[in-house]
């Protein structure tokens, strides 16, 4: 019986070098996220993609050592902090669907008596922040120690112009939080969930920073380098279905369609993808798509899984 033929190993630096080619006339497509004065200030023109792989090889094209807003890509570190902390207890409050409806809407909540569908929608994270703020101090200092740690960089830290901007324009996020309060569903003060919600989101790293802060994700919930485990193999199975599902706003189906990967989205324009088992790829271009989600980003990844042959399915 002739053996199996072993999967190749792609040559990434070359394939960023032809993703990033190929992007260019994407990045002037997109919008950025203006509702939020400070990450309007940002040129669309920006890209970039780095991937860590999990044996420690690194390969990064264009603007990959650039600082950006992570924004809802910090949702997935407040989810991973907060589970490996309280566990099963967190889907008490929190559901684990896709929403089907924009990422901050209050319709559904309302519908549904103030439990969101799942935690990256912002409701959801508000109740991840609700959650970290009753069991530390102040919770986005422990989100951003989490990432520093899981980054293995201390250098990460807030963008506090971005937090400020952020927290001045949270008129619907206070109107989705006292709607939770009204439901029971919040149990710290209203104010402090919001500001410790906007410094969580104002999180900065590069592409390069944030593919090796998510491989511990990759590498079933242990982080490659250290050995440190963070959760065990069936909660980080469960958290990559979550960002498969739910991780890419109300374009979750298009994008597990086109990329076919776990994903976790931010309106900063960047996006965290991981291929379970080999490595963690991360790419960032400003400019977004109707969705929220970076529209050249998603080209990119989308060609990544062709050109490496590398997806889920």
């Amino acid at each position: 019986m002739s053996k199996p033929d072993l999967p190749q190993i792609p040559d990434y630096a070359a394939i960023l070098e032809t993703i990033c080619a190929e992007v260019q006339p994407l990045l002037h497509q997109g919008k950025v996220a203006s509702y939020i004065p400070q990450l309007s200030k940002v040129s669309r023109d920006r890209f970039g993609m780095a991937v860590y792989c999990l044996d420690g090889r690194t390969f990064s094209i264009g603007d990959a050592q650039q600082k950006f807003s992570l924004q809802s890509v910090t949702k997935l570190f407040a989810l991973a902090l907060a589970f490996s902390r309280e566990g099963d207890s967190i889907w008490e409050r929190v559901g684990r669907e896709p929403s089907g409806n924009p990422f901050n809407s209050l319709v559904q909540l309302e519908y549904e008596k103030g439990k969101p569908r799942n935690p990256f929608i912002n409701a959801g994270a508000l109740v991840m922040t609700d959650i970290l703020s009753s069991r530390f101090v102040e919770s986005d200092i422990a989100v951003l120690q989490f990432a520093r740690m899981i980054a293995d960089e201390i250098s990460v830290d807030f963008d506090l112009a971005v937090a400020r901007s952020e927290r001045d324009t949270a008129h619907r996020n206070y109107a989705i939080a006292h709607l939770m309060k009204d439901f029971g569903n919040l149990h710290n003060p209203v104010k402090t969930v919001i500001d410790s919600y906007c410094r969580q989101c104002s999180i900065t790293m590069t592409c390069a920073e944030l593919a090796k802060a998510g491989s511990f994700l990759a590498q079933h919930g242990t982080i490659p380098w250290s050995g440190q485990q963070i959760l065990d193999a069936s909660s980080a199975k469960r958290l990559n279905a979550l960002m498969l599902t739910c991780g890419t706003y109300d374009a979750a189906g298009d994008f597990a369609y086109r990329v076919g990967l776990p994903a976790k989205s931010g309106v900063g324009g960047g996006i965290l993808a991981l291929v379970p088992g080999e490595l963690a790829v991360a790419v960032w271009s400003p400019g977004l798509d109707h969705t929220g989600n970076s529209l050249a980003g998603t080209y990119a990844l989308e060609r990544f899984t062709t050109l490496t042959s590398r997806s889920i399915f």
